[in-house]
């Protein structure tokens, strides 16, 4: 099967941060991350961890690769049984996620498109979705949703961490607003709308949990299926 091409978007929108060299090499820091998160990365990924047992025995999904130490942590928890695919559809994310983790047969990197995944239908305990859908234009952000739920098992859970409109009163939302009018065109459909505007109705989930933090500016989606 020929690996899927680079979406326009991406290459249009994002080439500066995930697919040139330079890009890769200057923002894969922790503390550059965290600094672009406000400080809260570490407390964001283990907001999104926590809602997955420890030792990880399941089949995990990470949709998209992610700077920083996000798929690390997760590799460092994984049971004897347990199990990492990651996907992404830019080569040189999945050469840079490489570098950083130690060899596992557990964990496994595939090319692939978030929005038509190669996986067969409920093959995954847990997906994860770390910053990915406010990146994505409304159309792809649906496609992504629903091949979320389709290779996540009835039983299972979706776990989506990405920006919110902050409250009022929060000092940054003037800011926010202009970093992200200018680097982040996508992102302000996700303070305009809520997440599960995007979910095709078929399958409907169970549960849809959502908590905000930082003043409003994070969300966290849990949907149960």
């Amino acid at each position: 099967m020929a690996p899927p091409a680079i979406p326009d978007y991406l290459q249009d929108v994002y080439w500066w941060a995930y697919l040139h060299p330079n890009g890769v090499r200057l923002f894969e820091r922790q503390w550059l991350v965290n600094l672009i998160l406000w400080g809260n990365f570490s407390r964001l990924r283990d907001a999104a961890l926590a809602e997955i047992d420890t030792p990880i025995n399941q089949r995990i999904l990470q949709i998209a690769c992610v700077y920083g130490d996000f798929t690390q942590r997760i590799g460092a928890r994984l049971g004897e049984q347990g199990r990492l695919d990651v996907v992404d559809v830019a080569p040189i994310q999945l050469a840079n996620l490489r570098r950083k983790l130690p060899p596992d047969p557990r964990i496994h990197l595939h090319q692939q498109d978030a929005s038509a995944l190669h996986f067969a239908d409920a093959g995954f305990d847990a997906t994860l979705l770390f910053f990915l859908l406010h990146e994505q234009p409304a159309a792809v952000r649906r496609a992504t949703l629903a091949e979320a739920l389709r290779v996540t098992r009835p039983g299972g859970k979706i776990v989506i961490v990405d920006y919110h409109k902050p409250s009022a009163g929060n000092p940054l939302r003037y800011l926010m607003t202009g970093v992200l009018k200018a680097l982040e065109p996508f992102a302000l459909d996700l303070w305009e709308q809520e997440i599960a505007t995007y979910l095709p109705a078929d399958p409907a989930p169970v549960a849809l949990t959502k908590s905000t933090s930082f003043g409003g500016l994070y969300q966290k989606v849990v949907i149960s299926l």
